[in-house]
C-alpha cells in the first residue's frame, strides 16, 4: 500500500455497508479515527495524508453518516452501543489487533466503549473535542438534554440543528478570523448533503436522544483511565462552544501524565490547525508504538 495513496473502501459488516478511508502500510502502527456529528471520515482527509508515511490509518463512516449504509430508524437500532458494535465488526474484519484511537465528538463514546472493554488493544488515546466528563458540556447541550427528557416538546428546536446555517456554524464558531479561510467550504456542504437525505433527520434525532445514555458510562471510562493509564494526547479547540475546554482539562483528573494542547480553534480544529495536530501526533506517538 503506497503511503500517499488514500484508499476509499467498503466492507460488509453484519449485512451493512461500512465505508472507510485507509492509508499507510498495515505493518506500521495503526490509528483508528472516529468522527463526530455531523461529519464523516472526510474530516480526517488531510490528516490521513499527513501521517500515512509512518502510520496505518483507518477512518470509517458511522452508520447513517457519509458513505456508509443509512437504514431507516424503524429497521436499525440507532444507538451508540450499536454504532460501537459495527465499528468493532470493522476492526475485526480488517484484522486490527492494536491501535491508537483518535476520538472526536460522537467518536468519543464509541471509541471509549471499545477501549474500556478491550484495553489491551489500545496503544494511545488522541482526543479532539472527544468528551468524557460532565465538565465538557456547554450551554449548547441544554436543548439536547431537554430533548432527552421530552422529545415531542423540543423536537422542532432540535431540528434547527440540521440546517445549513447550523452546520456552517459548527465549523466557523471559535475560529480566529485569520484562519477562517482555511476551512474548506465543501466540508460543511458535504455534511449538509448528508443531513438533507430523506430520513436522515430522524436518524440524527434518535442519536441525539440516545446520547444521554453515554453519560451512564462515564464512571466506567474514568475507571479505565485510572486503572490502565493509556497514553493521552489532547488536541482540543480552546474556543469550542459544543464541547468546551473544561472537558479537555477534566482529563487531568484521571490521566495527569497526558499531553495537553489547547488550540486557538473551534470544534473542527483539524480544518484550521491540521499541521499542528499532525505534528503533535508524530511527537507523541513515538514512545508508545
Amino acid at each position: 500500500m503506497t503511503p500517499s495513496i488514500v484508499h476509499h473502501r467498503t466492507a460488509s459488516i453484519d449485512g451493512l455497508d461500512v465505508f472507510y478511508r485507509e492509508a499507510g502500510d498495515p505493518a506500521n502502527p495503526a490509528i483508528l479515527l472516529l468522527h463526530g456529528f455531523p461529519s464523516s471520515s472526510h474530516m480526517f482527509r488531510d490528516l490521513i495524508r499527513a501521517l500515512a508515511d509512518d502510520y496505518h490509518l483507518v477512518a470509517p463512516d458511522h452508520i447513517g453518516f457519509g458513505r456508509s449504509a443509512m437504514p431507516p430508524v424503524d429497521t436499525f437500532d440507532y444507538s451508540f452501543e450499536k454504532l460501537t458494535e459495527v465499528t468493532e465488526g470493522l476492526v475485526a474484519h480488517l484484522g486490527l489487533e492494536r491501535f491508537a484511537l483518535y476520538i472526536h465528538d460522537y467518536g468519543a463514546p464509541i471509541g471509549l466503549r471499545m477501549a474500556s472493554r478491550r484495553p489491551e488493544r489500545v496503544t494511545a488515546l488522541i482526543t479532539q473535542s472527544g468528551n468524557a466528563y460532565m465538565e465538557g458540556f456547554t450551554p449548547f447541550w441544554d436543548l439536547l438534554f431537554a430533548h432527552a427528557k421530552d422529545r415531542e416538546a423540543n423536537e422542532a428546536e432540535v431540528r434547527k440543528l440540521f440546517t445549513l446555517e447550523a452546520t456552517r456554524w459548527q465549523y466557523t464558531q471559535g475560529t480566529p478570523r485569520d484562519r477562517l479561510d482555511r476551512i474548506a467550504p465543501e466540508a460543511w456542504l458535504m455534511d449538509q448533503a448528508g443531513l438533507d437525505r430523506p430520513g436522515n433527520s430522524e436518524i440524527q434525532l434518535q442519536l441525539f436522544w440516545d446520547y444521554q445514555f453515554n453519560l451512564d458510562l462515564y464512571p466506567v471510562f474514568h475507571e479505565y483511565f485510572r486503572e490502565h493509564q493509556p497514553p493521552l494526547l489532547v488536541t482540543w479547540g480552546e474556543n469550542d462552544e459544543i464541547f468546551g475546554a473544561a472537558g479537555a482539562e477534566a482529563y487531568r483528573q484521571d490521566l495527569p501524565k497526558g499531553e495537553f494542547h489547547l488550540l486557538d480553534a473551534g470544534h473542527f480544529a483539524l480544518e484550521t490547525h491540521g499541521d499542528e495536530i499532525a505534528g503533535h501526533i508524530r511527537d507523541f506517538m513515538g514512545p508508545f508504538v
